[in-house]
């Protein structure tokens, strides 16, 4: 195969529009494909490298974007079986055979491939990626379009592995703080396990739809103060009988207003987990964890091995996808970026070349 002219949109500097230019992308050396995008998602991870609070591994220029499906359509010859298959592109890409990969913790791979981080991203009309995990979905998808599963890679997939992480059942109290792009599919998975969820935010709209997707209960926590946040818990929970001990705080927001309450929430036997990010430093008396018996835990990204059980609770409507997204061309790429950093997107945003 010859050199293959794709196009992107270059990440050149802090807070610089991206630029559109073309690109040749090499033909697939020994465990790659190359994948026609179909979609790509707008995640916050994206909008913290584009402002400067998380540098990239590659250097810029770069293309961004880490939530991406699309076609593969070239292939190295031991993968020549993908072509023509749709796919979606983890947003962590591992080795599959390092220490952590084989003790199943390979979301923390320390020799992973991000899209968008170690490499072009899916803001572009074509990407090179390593073959081995991607996620193969049917050919036919339903009432769903190819596009629209980019943000299984992150915002679906990642707390699909929290709640995994969290060993979450059915009859415990979950509570989620930050219903967004990532939240609300937390209060979804949480919902279809058979919890009881409390959702928490600043913006009464995404609280109505955390409710409309199955959050029992909503909190808006603007301008309320850990200790308050925790009474209003313990209100609901003595007025509907729920469980006193082992709830399960998950902070989706990336705040560290967020972390320093879900920390907070920390109760006898319970779990706290962090999959929202942000460069803030908090100071908390981490005696909490020995005196409650409790776990803390990080999230980073999502292992592959889940990406078909959560495609397969989207393809069935089990997790409600259509509702939380909007279509952009990519070439409206920069006003929606605009639109976004000053939180005017109600839905998350996923391109399409």
């Amino acid at each position: 195969m010859n050199k293959l002219n794709a196009y992107g949109y270059f990440f050149t500097d802090v807070g610089q529009a991206l630029s559109r230019k073309e690109f040749e992308i090499t033909p697939p050396e020994s465990g790659e494909v190359i994948v026609k995008v179909h979609g790509c998602g707008l995640c916050h991870t994206d909008l913290s490298f584009y402002t400067g609070a998380v540098g990239t591994k590659m250097q810029t220029p770069l293309v961004l974007g880490h939530e991406i499906s699309g076609v593969v359509v070239s292939a190295c010859s031991e993968m020549e079986n993908l072509i023509d298959k749709k796919v979606i592109i983890p947003a962590v890409l591992p080795c599959g055979d390092c220490e952590l990969c084989l003790a199943g913790r390979d979301n923390i791979c320390q020799n992973q491939k991000m899209p968008g981080n170690d490499f072009h991203g899916g803001f572009a009309s074509h990407i090179k990626v390593p073959g081995r995990f991607l996620c193969v979905v049917a050919e036919e998808l339903g009432e769903f379009k190819l596009e629209e599963l980019s943000v299984v890679a992150d915002a679906i997939t990642t707390p699909y592995q929290s709640l995994k992480r969290s060993k979450a059942k059915k009859g415990d109290l979950a509570i989620v703080l930050g219903t967004g792009g990532i939240g609300i599919y937390m209060v979804q998975h949480l919902k279809n396990i058979g919890a009881t969820v409390i959702a928490c935010d600043v913006s009464d709209q995404k609280l109505e739809s955390a409710k409309m997707f199955g959050a029992s209960f909503a909190i808006n926590v603007k301008g309320l103060a850990p200790r308050d946040l925790k009474k209003k818990v313990r209100e609901i929970v003595k007025e509907n009988s729920l469980p006193n001990f082992g709830w399960k705080v998950f902070e989706t927001s990336g705040t560290g207003a967020g972390q320093m309450s879900a920390f907070s929430l920390l109760s006898f036997a319970g779990v706290v987990g962090i999959i929202g990010f942000t460069m803030d430093k908090l100071e908390l008396r981490l005696s909490n964890l020995m005196a409650f018996d409790g776990d803390l835990f990080g999230n980073w990204g999502c292992s592959p091995k889940y990406y078909p059980d959560v495609v397969k609770g989207v393809l069935s409507g089990e997790i409600k996808l259509k509702e939380n997204i909007e279509i952009f061309p990519l070439d409206k790429i920069n006003e929606v970026i605009a639109l976004s950093l000053e939180h005017k997107l109600e839905k998350r945003a996923i391109f399409v070349p």
